[in-house]
């Protein structure tokens, strides 16, 4: 039986306890034998605003998994050249390590933008999507309406995750810390003191 691994990509501008919740969830829920958290390199769909040099995202994120055993750092899109697309990324880590099963953890929001992503019925035939959160507000369908239509449109293995909402994004805390407010209370340990060191997010001003 192959082991299963739940891969958190993402930004990580900055990394917050947001992310852990979910990846702890998503651990003990469908019993996943470790958690990847993947930097993104070049996001394409975040082109028209600046972000974090891959290697100041990457301290951060080993940061903030330190010393939780089944967290592993992966550094599989930050090396590869140009925009990084989640279908290729899910295709190349399946030819990489045939023996392990992949799951895709995201929100919802990405759930129900999910089909006009590059190549969505590859990237939802190469991994299995784990979805956290609630219906989005203006969305023509129900968060399990949804996940039937994907599942009928493109054959996609998708399953629900049952955490606690937390309110908090990478580009509210990045405002935050522009506008001199302590982010501190949403950050793992050691996050924070490495943003002040490096004077991240203190003329931020662009949202996600």
């Amino acid at each position: 039986m192959r082991d299963s691994i739940g891969i958190m990509g993402g930004t990580f501008d900055p990394i917050h306890n947001g992310h852990l919740l979910l990846a702890h969830q998503a651990y003990r829920e469908y019993d996943l034998k470790s958690i990847w958290f993947m930097p993104s390199g070049h996001p394409p769909h975040k082109r028209d605003h600046h972000v974090t040099d891959g290697s100041l995202r990457q301290d951060m994120v080993k940061l903030a998994i330190k010393g939780i055993p089944y967290f592993r750092y992966s550094d599989f899109e930050l090396r590869r050249p140009g925009s990084t697309y989640s279908a290729q990324t899910f295709h190349l880590l399946n030819e990489a390590y045939p023996d392990l099963n992949f799951y895709f953890i995201i929100g919802a929001d990405s759930l129900y933008q999910m089909e006009h992503w590059y190549h969505p019925q590859e990237l939802m035939s190469e991994t299995t999507l784990l979805v956290a959160g609630r219906e989005c507000e203006h969305a023509p369908r129900s968060l399990d309406q949804q996940i039937q239509y994907l599942a009928e449109h493109f054959q996609a293995k998708i399953f629900r995750l049952h955490c606690r909402e937390m309110d908090v994004s990478s580009a509210m805390l990045r405002q935050m810390a522009a506008r001199g407010e302590s982010i501190d209370s949403y950050l793992p340990p050691g996050v924070a003191d490495y943003i002040r060191k490096n004077g991240l997010y203190r003329k931020e001003k662009e949202s996600e």
